[in-house]
């Protein structure tokens, strides 16, 4: 009897609640599908650092697993308010408490399981998707095959089930506490709406505008953000959007009450008294959902800055096919020409070094005026501190400026098909990454380059891609005559090679693996042989560098094209999957409590559109009437977020650009989050529209 009876509430609660049901099982799909990332072999056999991508889908699904439990937690409470009434009456037939939590609980369970059995299907599905996008951004190919890992289903069973048990805990707490009276009056104190101080509660309103408002100037304008300022800001972003509900609530009813002229206009009496009492009844619910739609934005926002990143400029960053780093001066590299011809078809090999002259004015110019060293290297007055550039702790430039010989400099341009550069004998030019070009702009007259017959004249700057971070100079080289070079020291050699067709796969790392039993590195990472490690200690040469990139950063001796463009998008992968999972999550949830608070009500607006039909109201007009009111409930936290997240995400995205050198426009980022965002809100907006409409016309 009472698997009878919970099996008929099981399929009532999946026809009424059919959004949330269907939201657990994508969520269980999600949650099965990022999951294989983290136990696939295949996955983890591609590279070293495949820990990485298990760390970053761990912390997401921490998150995950918390608004999750949280929804779930949700919707048991909200049913079991909605179904009040049906338990009290249980009680007055004679069913025991125990008897109605164990019916309820069971009910809950049937429904979870049923969602994730649905779930698991799906996700099945999202599997091969997931990882024919992720082989793609990689740039390695795949071959669709199913992943049945015992340990992803059991993790993603272990998630999803916990979510579940520790909310029936909580609603198996509640039924103890309540009693027949508790249980017919649940429903009608959920719906009573207290219109108390509704005078001083409207300037709230006005006052969480201000904030937010408030919020966008210091947001661009303040510089000198640290932890306590930053909690403080968000702390007081949170709370303004909840003042921001309860102010909007109490403003409309004021303007009802004073008869405003809009009020009957049309159908706004109607709407505003339907919207007023929502809103004032989930003033604090609608601050949650809009605080979990701004960040599902921010996510996927940030997640494009990084797939732009790896699309626009990562391709950029590792201009030559094969580039070998060496402290040691005199070093050929016979080993890793050897290592070349033996392991690849190789076009051209071309050996040089990079000099110094003991100076380092272009290095003290840009510790000196790049943002991203702020003022560490000023004095309070605005002059360099010498003291700090002589002493170089960060070793993003080497010790003394680079230089390079115009011929080596021209050879390497036509390896990278570039132009040819002319210089004269009394001229010098200036090679440097766009990205620090723009904040720079042209520095030239704060540098002075002699030659054998005095000062040279400055012929220009170079931007484009040359490989720069630590190999072909930190950020800059200065170009120069070959003439001028014979009264410079050597300062590090240099190998670039081109090879014919696609690096081996392992060709990285055994490179790397030619000087690894020495086990010796310098301070940037940089695997040094025993002569250049003495050079190191005793010399102080500081032929070391990585030059000032901040958010994507791979500093490294041996540098293979092929290998490390998969290597590094493997990488930002990584950051970009779990931003997408926990945006797409909390989206789902916030549209499900959304969507199933509307569905629910709409029994309850059936009598009064009842009404409005008995006065003339006609099928066409009630459901335009429908669509309004659905419109302004679903918009509210929908504008309101994208308020919050555009201004943070523009912020963030100029800072990225900045640092990143990437030419997107960071409005761009903002759009395209939030086109995937309204995609999705629309989908649910039209699955709650329909169902609103059955409803209410349900006879």
């Amino acid at each position: 009897m009472m698997n009878k009876l919970a099996f008929r509430n099981v399929k009532r609660s999946a026809r009424d609640y059919l959004v949330y049901f269907m939201t657990m099982a994508v969520v269980t799909a999600l949650m099965f599908s990022f999951h294989t990332l983290l136990f696939s072999k295949d996955v983890q056999k591609l590279f070293d650092m495949a820990i990485m991508m298990e760390v970053m889908i761990g912390i997401a699904t921490f998150f995950i697993v918390l608004i999750v439990e949280w929804l779930i937690n949700y919707m048991v409470r909200f049913i079991l308010e909605k179904r009040s009434q049906e338990f009290a009456i249980y009680l007055l037939i004679g069913m025991k408490k125990r008897q109605i939590s164990r019916l309820y609980i069971r009910e809950n369970i049937m429904l979870g399981m049923g969602a994730f059995i649905a779930g698991m299907g799906l996700g099945f599905l999202l599997q091969q998707i997931l990882l024919s996008v992720f082989y793609s951004m990689v740039q390695m190919d795949y071959h669709i095959h199913l992943e049945f890992n015992l340990n992803c289903i059991l993790v993603t069973a272990a998630c999803y089930g916990g979510c579940y048990l520790l909310a029936l805990l909580r609603c198996k707490r509640r039924f103890k506490k309540m009693n027949i009276h508790d249980l017919m009056e649940s429903q009608r104190q959920n719906e009573e709406i207290s219109e108390k101080h509704e005078k001083r509660k409207r300037m709230l309103l006005p006052l969480s505008i201000l904030i937010f408002a408030l919020f966008g100037v210091f947001l661009f304008c303040y510089k000198s953000w640290d932890t306590g300022i930053l909690i403080a800001f968000l702390i007081g972003l949170v709370l303004s959007i909840y003042m921001f509900y309860t102010g909007i609530a109490a403003w409309i009813s004021c303007y009802v009450r004073k008869k405003g002229n809009a009020v009957y206009r049309g159908d706004n009496l109607f709407l505003l008294r339907q919207f007023s009492s929502k809103v004032k009844m989930m003033s604090f619910s609608m601050g949650t959902l809009t605080a979990l739609f701004a960040l599902a934005l921010m996510g996927s926002a940030v997640a494009f800055m990084f797939n732009h990143f790896q699309n626009e400029v990562l391709n950029n960053k590792f201009p030559f096919d094969v580039q070998v780093y060496s402290s040691n001066t005199d070093e050929d590299f016979h080993e890793e020409i050897a290592l070349l011809e033996e392991k690849a078809q190789v076009n051209e090999v071309y050996t040089y070094q990079i000099y110094e002259n003991g100076t380092n004015q272009v290095n003290a110019y840009l510790y000196s005026h790049l943002e991203e060293f702020g003022t560490n290297y000023r004095n309070a007055d605005g002059t360099p501190d010498w003291e700090k550039l002589n002493r170089n702790d960060e070793m993003v430039y080497c010790n003394y400026d680079t230089y390079m010989g115009v011929s080596v400099y021209n050879y390497l341009r036509k390896m990278l098909n570039l132009p040819e550069v002319i210089l004269k004998e009394d001229e010098y030019a200036i090679h440097l990454k766009e990205r620090v070009w723009d904040q720079t702009g042209d520095f030239s007259d704060q540098i002075e380059v002699k030659g054998p017959d005095g000062r040279l004249s400055f012929a220009g700057y170079h931007t484009e891609s040359f490989s720069q971070d630590g190999h072909n100079g930190g950020d800059y080289v200065l170009v120069v005559p070959d003439a001028v070079l014979e009264g410079m020291k050597p300062y590090y050699a240099e190998m670039v090679a081109d090879i014919k067709g696609k690096a081996p796969k392992d060709l990285q790392s055994l490179l790397d693996g030619i000087e690894e039993d020495t086990e010796k590195a310098n301070s940037q990472g940089h695997i040094m042989t025993e002569d250049a490690l003495v050079d190191w200690d005793e010399e102080g040469r500081g032929n070391s560098c990585s030059g000032s990139d901040t958010i994507v950063v791979y500093v490294a001796k041996n540098l293979v094209r092929d290998n490390l463009i998969p290597e590094v998008k493997y990488m930002l992968s990584s950051i970009i999957f779990p931003l997408f999972y926990v945006g797409l999550v909390f989206l789902c949830v916030a549209l499900t409590v959304l969507s199933v608070q509307q569905l629910s009500d709409s029994v309850k607006y059936r009598f009064r559109y009842r009404v409005l039909s008995q006065i003339g109201y006609g099928r066409k007009k009630i459901e335009r009437i429908i669509l309004k009111q659905l419109l302004g409930y679903y918009m509210c936290p929908a504008v309101m977020a994208l308020i919050i997240s555009e201004l943070v995400t523009v912020y963030a995205g100029n800072r990225f650009n900045f640092y990143t050198g990437v030419h997107t426009s960071s409005a761009a980022y903002f759009l395209m989050g939030a086109a995937l965002f309204f995609g999705i809100y629309a989908a649910y907006f039209v699955v709650t529209y329909i169902g609103f409409k059955r409803n209410v016309e349900r006879e």
